[in-house]
């Protein structure tokens, strides 16, 4: 074969695209990955790893100020949002360096610039320097991920009102922040700069923060951040910004109606995202489109022979693990493989704020909404020796049951590093545990994952330590 022909070339180096290349070429396939800005795409350079590197900035700069509460001292301690921001872009540059050695190690050629389908078989990278290559392949994954959702009178300017990118660089600590919607990005942006000292309102327009989450978590999530003095404004609108030379002026209608003018330094708009469907050639094709996201089957197969789509681009949950099991998927079926197709319930979500919030599966609500009979669990952090030594003692795990068959329908947490404890209640998940073996299964002492434990008796009444 020529070096424009290939077995599988994927558009876009994202957690989609980046992964679904490696997992191929283990196969022994020929693979070209074409990507247009950063490998690693948006997680790695402007989402998940620098935001997270930014929350461990903000985490760590508040213990400092509960020092006295362990019986130490120290005193002027300040930050310098630079040095903070620019540890986050060290931190995502290092893990695409990382990438770039793994696609060479995995002898994958990889073509800077912006791929296009020219047909089922083919791609066209537009290259930098407006030189233009065709690649063929029998398979094409289009991995190009997604972007912020654009509001009209909500346009974001670079300057005082910021998409997640901005929000992200920050040159200076604003004194006042509005973020409109409170999703996981804006619950985490809001959690950040109220940690740095900002003065930070969200205004959402659902019921109440979070709304994808468990409602009692949401309600514990948003009484959590209201004792940080974040204001919260939920049954809400934000109807026009306009940014002035300091400020922005955003006009809100408030849930009772009432329409106000406030006044802030900068905005943060975290309204959603919308798939990267456009100009990568599916008008030469009969690919399906639900909106802006890519419509395909189970293992990713759009419908075309040949073109598959994963991540992002093929709608919610937008999550890079989500991405990254899909590409996986997609890659073994090309194969011949046949994997076990990707279960959406099977999915965890996690949000980086402080307090952290982890889930799996349905939510108490949706798991009435589909008729089952349920049994839920709740421990508080308060009674958890370990969330107590630790000093973080606010928080709650919340497990649903099948009454009748025992089945673990969702978990959901709220509180310290709860987003690396859900994993536990995806595998139970995963491998189908019912009530009993949970209950029998050992946790260590002291950790907080004793709290799982606890809750999972407590949907039967066995709970020990509350």
């Amino acid at each position: 074969m020529s070096d424009t022909k290939f077995d599988l070339v994927v558009i876009g180096g994202g957690p989609g695209g980046y992964v679904a290349s490696i997992r191929a070429s283990q196969l022994n396939m020929k693979v070209a990955l074409v990507e247009s800005e950063h490998l690693g795409g948006v997680c790695l350079n402007w989402g998940c790893i620098p935001t997270k590197t930014l929350l461990r900035s903000a985490e760590v700069y508040h213990m400092l100020g509960s020092l006295e509460e362990f019986g130490l001292r120290g005193e002027g301690f300040s930050f310098d949002i630079k040095k903070v921001v620019a540890r986050s872009r060290k931190v995502a540059k290092q893990l695409n360096n990382g990438i770039r050695h793994l696609l060479k190690k995995n002898k994958i050629s990889v073509f800077e610039g912006r791929g296009k389908l020219g047909g089922a078989n083919t791609v066209v990278v537009e290259g930098k320097d407006t030189t233009s290559l065709e690649l063929t392949a029998d398979n094409i994954i289009l991995a190009t991920g997604a972007r912020a959702r654009i509001i009209p009178n909500l346009k974001p300017d670079g300057k005082r009102i910021w998409t997640y990118r901005e929000a992200m660089v920050p040159e200076t600590l604003p004194s006042s922040l509005l973020v409109i919607g409170s999703g996981a990005i804006g619950a985490e942006f809001a959690s950040f700069y109220a940690d740095m000292g900002a003065e930070v309102t969200i205004v959402e327009t659902l019921d109440r923060i979070l709304p994808s989450e468990d409602h009692e978590i949401s309600t514990f999530a948003r009484n959590a951040f209201e004792k940080r003095q974040i204001e919260i404004h939920t049954g809400s609108v934000v109807r026009m910004l306009t940014s002035n030379k300091d400020n922005v002026v955003a006009e809100i209608i408030l849930s009772s109606g009432k329409e106000v003018k406030k006044t802030y330094e900068r905005v943060i708009l975290a309204v959603g995202i919308v798939g990267n469907s456009e100009d990568i050639g599916l008008e030469n094709t009969a690919v399906k489109l639900d909106g802006t996201h890519v419509v395909t089957d189970e293992c990713g197969a759009t419908g075309v022979p040949g073109i598959y789509a994963i991540g992002d681009l093929t709608g919610a949950p937008w999550l890079a693990h989500k991405a990254s099991h899909e590409a996986v998927t997609c890659v073994e079926h090309i194969a011949g493989l046949r994997p076990h197709p990707m279960k959406k319930e099977m999915i965890p979500g996690c949000t980086y704020s402080r307090p952290q919030i982890a889930s799996v599966g349905l939510t108490e609500e949706k798991a009435l909404e589909l008729g089952y009979e349920i049994r839920v669990g709740r421990f508080p952090l308060v009674g958890n020796g370990k969330a107590i030594a630790l000093g973080e003692t606010e928080g709650l795990v919340k497990t649903i049951f099948d009454s009748n068959s025992g089945e673990l329908l969702g978990a959901h947490m709220i509180g310290p590093e709860v987003t690396e404890q859900i994993q536990g209640y995806v595998i139970a998940k995963m491998g189908e545990m019912t009530e009993e073996e949970l209950m029998h299964t050992i946790f260590p002492h002291p950790t907080l994952s004793e709290s799982m434990h606890e809750s999972v008796l407590d949907a039967y009444g066995k709970a020990i330590h509350i």
